[in-house]
C-alpha cells in the first residue's frame, strides 16, 4: 500500500480510497449468513471505492452458496462450521485482523445495506487519530433506509441507556457500519459479545478508556441474506442486551494491548 496522504492530517477522502492512495493497512470484514444473492455486489462495491483494502468474508454457518461466490469474487473467505451469530463472526473477524497487525479493521454487512462509496466517512476520524472508533449513524441527518418504527423505538430506548452509561450521546447504537483502529481491535479480539454484540462494544469502549465517533451516513433496504431479528424475538432481543449492559457495567475491563 503506497504512502501518497497523510491520514494523521485528515485528508482521507473518497477519491483517495479509490484511488489507493492511503499508507494505512485496512481490513474489510464482512460478516455473512445465507448471503449468496448479495455478497457478489457487496464485495464489488469494495472492491470499487477502496481497491487497497483487503477484504474477508466471515462464512458464519451458511446453508447456501455464500462461501463460493464470495471466493469466486477474489475475496478471501473464513468458514464457521456452525452459526455463531455475528458476535463470533466478527470476533473472528476482529482475531484475524489483531494477528497480521491491521491499522483499521471495518465492519461491512454482507447484506448490501451498506455503501462503500462512503467508506471514508468512518475511516476518516480512526485515521486521523481523532476516535478509536468510528459508527455509522442512519439517524444523525435520518435519510436513507431508516429501518422499521418498532426498530426505532427500541434502537431509541438502547441509545438511552448507553447514552447514560457512557455520558455520550450515541444514536444509531445497533449500526454495523463501523471501522475500528489497532487500539479497539486489541479489545474486541479478546472480548466481544456472541449475541447482538453492537450496543455492548460501545460500553466496551468506553470502559477501556477509548474514543468513539458518530458520524452521518445513509443505508439501504438489505437486498439478500437473513435477519437475526424478527417481530417474535424483538422483546427478547431488548431484555437481553439491556441484561448484558448491566453486566457489562459490573466487569473489570482489562487494559488496551497495543500491537508494535
Amino acid at each position: 500500500m503506497n504512502a501518497v496522504i497523510s491520514e494523521k492530517d485528515g485528508a482521507v477522502t473518497g477519491e483517495s480510497l479509490r484511488s489507493g492512495n492511503t499508507s494505512s493497512k485496512i481490513l474489510i470484514i464482512i460478516p455473512a449468513y445465507n448471503e449468496e444473492h448479495s455478497i457478489s455486489r457487496v464485495i464489488d462495491d469494495v472492491k470499487t471505492h477502496c481497491p487497497s483494502a483487503h477484504i474477508l468474508v466471515i462464512n458464519d454457518g451458511s446453508k447456501d452458496r455464500t462461501k463460493e461466490v464470495a471466493e469466486a469474487n477474489g475475496a478471501y473467505v473464513i468458514t464457521l462450521p456452525t452459526n455463531l451469530g455475528i458476535g463470533g463472526a466478527m470476533q473472528t473477524g476482529y482475531r484475524y485482523a489483531y494477528r497480521y497487525g491491521y491499522d483499521v479493521a471495518v465492519q461491512v454487512d454482507g447484506d448490501g445495506q451498506h455503501k462503500a462509496e462512503q467508506l471514508h466517512l468512518i475511516l476518516s476520524p480512526v485515521l486521523s487519530g481523532k476516535a478509536d472508533l468510528a459508527i455509522g449513524s442512519r439517524f444523525i441527518e435520518q435519510t436513507g433506509f431508516q429501518s422499521s418504527a418498532t426498530r426505532r423505538i427500541g434502537i431509541k430506548i438502547l441509545s438511552t441507556i448507553v447514552s447514560a452509561m457512557t455520558r455520550k450521546k450515541v444514536l444509531d447504537v445497533t449500526s454495523g457500519f463501523r471501522a475500528a483502529n489497532k487500539r479497539a481491535i486489541s479489545v474486541f479480539q479478546s472480548d466481544y459479545a456472541t449475541d447482538y454484540p453492537e450496543v455492548d462494544s460501545i460500553v466496551l469502549v468506553n470502559r477501556s478508556g477509548l474514543r468513539t465517533s458518530e458520524v452521518a451516513v445513509t443505508m439501504e433496504a438489505r437486498t439478500g441474506g437473513t435477519s437475526s431479528i424478527n417481530a417474535m424475538r424483538s422483546v427478547y432481543y431488548m431484555i437481553k442486551v439491556t441484561l448484558a449492559l448491566f453486566i457489562r457495567s459490573l466487569k473489570q475491563t482489562k487494559p488496551v494491548e497495543v500491537q508494535s
